[in-house]
């Protein structure tokens, strides 16, 4: 992401808000809402707003409980039994764990609080990321340095230019592509082609509301419209056109 980004859109009973900063990217739903199985490459943090959380793992039990932490690279599908918020973090920038988080309610206040989201309505646009950051770091703990090389080379792709090449990057830092992409790996646990897709997503999400899926899809580095809808089911359960008004092309 170039830039902080934010957005909030209403139709009807449904109010959906987006924001995106350094420290976090965020989704707000003004109503219940259930995400089909899948696999997204950073931390998430699902926040209901009076309600609860549902996980569920294939071929395991549903997990429920107020709020949940979800680790980068878990296979789930969730629902959120009410309004809530869902709080993405980088991979990097939380400690490992072995699955998912529950969350007490008290908890769930306090992040919610910290991001300025603690009403029944919900955040707007002006809700405080690095705040709800600091919040679910004193939940989770704080992560383990990154080596610079690799602290450079994911700031680069996710949130500066997802378009650059990695040998383009490997040179500032002095090292092969192939040994950077292992790097990476070794040291944030997902393949840096993946982060790549994860920054241009979180791009082509923070653009809906300015146009066409197509268009977003483009200004992102997709390599069309069907590449996008295919990166989002993978990455967040949902499609593009879910978080548009109905009747948005």
């Amino acid at each position: 992401m170039r830039s902080p980004r934010t957005w909030e859109l209403e139709q009807n009973d449904r109010r959906i808000v987006f924001a995106a900063g350094t420290e976090a990217t965020m989704f707000a739903e003004s109503r219940p809402f259930r995400v089909s199985e899948h696999r997204l490459p950073a931390w998430k943090a699902v926040l209901p707003i009076g309600g609860h959380a549902e996980l569920l793992q294939p071929g395991q039990r549903m997990v429920a409980a107020p709020g949940l932490i979800v680790p980068p690279q878990l296979s789930h599908a969730y629902a959120a039994t009410s309004p809530y918020v869902a709080l993405f973090i980088d991979s990097w920038l939380l400690p490992s764990g072995p699955g998912p988080t529950r969350l007490e309610a008290g908890e769930v206040r306090r992040l919610l609080a910290a991001l300025d989201a603690a009403g029944s309505e919900g955040p707007g646009t002006h809700v405080d990321l690095a705040a709800g950051y600091t919040e679910l770091r004193a939940v989770a703990g704080h992560p383990a340095p990154l080596d610079p090389r690799v602290a450079h080379a994911v700031h680069m792709c996710t949130l500066c230019d997802p378009d650059i090449p990695v040998a383009s990057i490997a040179d500032e830092v002095r090292l092969s592509a192939p040994r950077l992409r292992a790097l990476v790996r070794q040291e944030v646990g997902i393949p840096l082609a993946r982060l790549r897709r994860w920054g241009r997503l979180r791009t082509a999400i923070a653009d809906l509301p300015t146009g066409a899926v197509a268009l977003a899809a483009a200004a992102a580095g997709f390599a069309d419209q069907a590449h996008l809808t295919r990166t989002a089911r993978d990455f967040i359960g949902r499609t593009p056109a879910s978080l548009r008004p109905s009747g948005s092309a």
